[in-house]
Formats: structure tokens, sequence, C-alpha cells
């Protein structure tokens, strides 16, 4: 059984791989992704959805700096090269990301990827 751990080591790689497709299979059918800087995103493919979104607008590169764990959940403290820096929440029960919770600051990242500001 994979544990939440492994579940999101496998999430980074895929993620900076920039596979969508990829990613989904990581989440249930029903799971949430939310990013507090935006709604939720609920389903495998509205999951799928944004994460294309989100990989055709900027180069994305997660750096793990440290993989916390407690029961079902792993907490994810990263950086990216351009200086970016969050944390992310991911419950994991039988193998597959049910919740996922991400904190990070959507002003600096849109300025250090040369985005327009909303």
């Amino acid at each position: 059984m994979k544990t939440p751990r492994d579940v999101v080591e496998n999430w980074v790689d895929r993620f900076n791989a920039a596979d969508a497709d990829a990613l989904a299979v990581l989440y249930a059918e029903e799971a949430v992704n939310h990013q507090v800087t935006q709604d939720p995103v609920v389903g495998r493919a509205a999951i799928k959805a944004m994460f294309e979104r989100e990989f055709a607008a900027a180069d994305m590169h997660c750096i793990p700096e440290i993989i916390h764990e407690a029961g079902d959940v792993a907490i994810l403290e990263w950086r990216d090269p351009l200086g970016l820096r969050g944390c992310g929440f991911f419950t994991v029960k039988d193998g597959l990301i049910r919740f996922q919770r991400g904190y990070w600051d959507k002003l600096s990242f849109l300025k250090l990827n040369n985005l327009p500001i909303e």
C-alpha cells in the first residue's frame, strides 16, 4: 500500500514532468483540489483540466523542501526555481489523493512568471 508520502513524492515527479494525465490518475474520481487563491476544483477530470491550463500558462517546477506525514495526510513544503514558496496538504486514502489544499502567493506567482495580474 502506498503511503501518503509515497503518493506525494510521485505527485512531485509527475508535476515536474508537466504530465496532467499522469497527475490526474493520482486523484480519486471525487477528489477536491483547493488552491486557496482559487475556487476548489472538484473531480478527477476537472483537476486534470486545471493542470493542463496551468502547464500551458507557466513553466512550473516544484522543489520539495520537506514532506511531513501524519496518518492519512502528507504535507509538502516546496519552493520553485524563481523563489516562490508554498505548502500543500494532501489527504490520501487507498493510495489516491482525496483532498488537496495549497497555500502560495498568487501575486508573486503571476509577477515571477510574467503573467497578467487579474
